[in-house]
C-alpha cells in the first residue's frame, strides 16, 4: 500500500512513508465492516469482519491495505468487545480516512522527533500511531468526541507499545492551557476552530479542511506562527477533503435530481462560446463554493452539471464542436450566469489559486485573494454543546 502511495506521489520517502510501512492496520482496526447492500437497497447491510476469525482475514486485509476509507463503527456502539455479526440499517458512524489523503496531509505537517503533536479527531488512530512513531508518544496528544473511540484508541495504540495523551472532549476546544507545535484536524470544518489557532504554539503548523455545506470544492486551510507569535494563513483550493464533521450541515443532489438534470429539456438551452471554467482551475471552485453557495456539482456527469437543490435549479454544458458549449439551465437560479460572472471577477483577481486567510481577533475569518480583488468571510464556527465531530 504504501509503494502505491509512494509511486503516486501522495506520500515522499521519509518518516511518514517509514512508518505507514512499520504500523500493522490490523492492529488498530482488528474489525471493520463492510457494505453487502446495493446502493439503492433499503435498510442498508454490512457484516463485521474480524481479524481473529480466520475465514475473515483475507478480504478484511484487501480492505485494510487498499487504501480506501475504513468502515470503524456503526450507530455510535463500542468498539471493544464486539461479536462477529451483520447489521442492518442504521449508518457507520466512524471511518478512517482513504490512506492517501491522510499519508499527504502528514507528509506536509514536517513531523519531527520532540514535536508537540495535537490529533483532532481520533478515529481508527492511523493519525496518532505515525505521530507517535516520529516524534515519540510522550509528544502526542489525540482527541475526539467519541468515548468509544478514544477508549479503542488508547487500547489498541497501547498494543502497539504507543502511550499518547488519549482526551474524550471538544475538538473545537482541542486541549484547553496546552500548546503544540503541529496540530492536525481529521475533518471538515467551516472555519478554523479559534482555540486551535491559540493553542499553536510559536514555530508551529495546523491543517485542518474547510468546506461549505456542499461537499464539491473543498480548501485546505495552512495556518502558522511565527517564532514571534504573529499568525499567518492561507487557504489551498485542494481536489479532496475529509469527512464533514459531526452536526455539520450538508447539501447533497438526490438520485431523482440527478436524472432532472441529465435528461429533463430544461428551462431554456443556448450555445455559449464561453467556456466553463476549467475542473483544474481550482481556485475558481473554491471561491463559487462560498461566493455562490447552494452549489453541488455532479461528478458522476460526463460534462459539467450543476445543481442548487435548494431552489430545485440546475444547469449542464456540453461541447458542441470547436469552441462552442450548449447550455441548458432549469429554475430561479441561472447558475451559468453566476458562475460567468463570478469567473469574470476570479480572473480580475490575477486567477488565485488560493487565499490569504485572515484571522481575526474575535475569531472571525475572512480569506481574500494577493491583491484583495475577491474575497468572502467564512462562517463563525458555533460551538456545540455536545462535542466536536470526528
Amino acid at each position: 500500500m504504501v509503494a502505491r502511495l509512494r509511486d503516486a506521489g501522495d506520500v515522499r520517502p521519509g518518516p511518514v512513508s517509514d512508518a505507514l510501512s512499520a504500523l500493522p492496520r490490523e492492529a488498530l482496526m482488528p474489525q471493520a465492516y463492510v457494505r453487502r447492500s446495493a446502493d439503492d437497497e433499503e435498510p442498508r447491510r454490512w457484516d463485521l469482519l474480524d481479524w481473529a476469525v480466520p475465514a475473515d482475514r483475507a478480504e478484511l486485509a484487501q480492505v485494510l491495505y487498499s487504501g480506501v476509507s475504513v468502515l470503524v463503527q456503526h450507530d455510535g456502539e463500542p468498539l471493544l468487545g464486539r461479536t462477529h455479526s451483520s447489521r442492518s440499517g442504521g449508518s457507520i458512524t466512524s471511518t478512517s480516512t482513504l490512506m492517501s489523503l491522510t499519508a499527504s496531509l502528514l507528509d506536509k505537517l514536517d513531523l519531527r522527533p520532540g514535536l508537540r503533536v495535537l490529533d483532532v479527531g481520533t478515529g481508527a488512530g492511523v493519525s496518532a500511531a505515525v505521530a507517535c512513531q516520529i516524534c515519540g508518544d510522550q509528544a502526542v496528544t489525540t482527541l475526539d468526541r467519541d468515548p468509544q473511540v478514544t477508549d479503542a484508541a488508547a487500547a489498541r495504540l497501547s498494543d502497539l507499545g504507543f502511550r499518547p495523551q488519549v482526551v474524550c472532549g471538544s475538538g473545537e476546544k482541542g486541549v484547553p492551557e496546552q500548546e503544540f507545535d503541529r496540530i492536525f484536524v481529521s475533518y471538515s470544518v467551516t472555519c478554523v476552530p479559534t482555540a486551535l489557532v491559540e493553542q499553536l504554539a510559536p514555530g508551529g503548523k495546523l491543517l485542518a479542511h474547510v468546506t461549505s455545506s456542499s461537499p464539491s470544492w473543498p480548501g485546505l486551510a495552512v495556518v502558522r506562527r511565527t517564532a514571534d507569535g504573529h499568525v499567518t494563513a492561507e487557504l489551498r483550493a485542494v481536489e479532496f477533503a475529509h469527512r464533514a464533521g459531526h452536526g455539520m450541515e450538508r447539501i447533497w443532489l438526490g438520485e431523482e435530481f440527478r436524472q432532472r438534470m441529465a435528461t429533463d429539456p430544461g428551462t431554456w438551452t443556448q450555445r455559449s462560446m464561453l467556456a466553463p471554467p476549467e475542473d483544474s482551475e481550482r481556485g475558481f471552485w473554491l471561491a463559487a463554493d462560498h461566493l455562490l453557495g447552494g452549489l453541488v456539482r455532479d461528478y458522476s456527469s460526463e460534462h459539467l452539471a450543476i445543481g442548487a437543490p435548494g431552489s430545485g435549479s440546475w444547469m449542464r454544458a456540453e461541447p458542441v464542436g470547436h469552441r462552442r458549449w450548449s447550455v441548458t439551465t432549469h429554475g430561479p437560479r441561472d447558475i451559468w450566469a453566476e458562475l460567468q460572472d463570478l469567473a469574470r471577477r476570479w480572473r480580475a483577481a490575477d486567477s488565485p489559486d488560493r487565499y490569504q486567510l485572515v484571522v481575526d481577533a474575535d475569531g472571525g475569518q475572512r480569506a481574500a485573494s494577493e491583491c484583495g480583488r475577491l474575497s468572502w468571510r467564512l462562517p463563525v464556527l458555533r460551538p456545540r454543546t455536545d462535542g466536536a465531530a470526528s
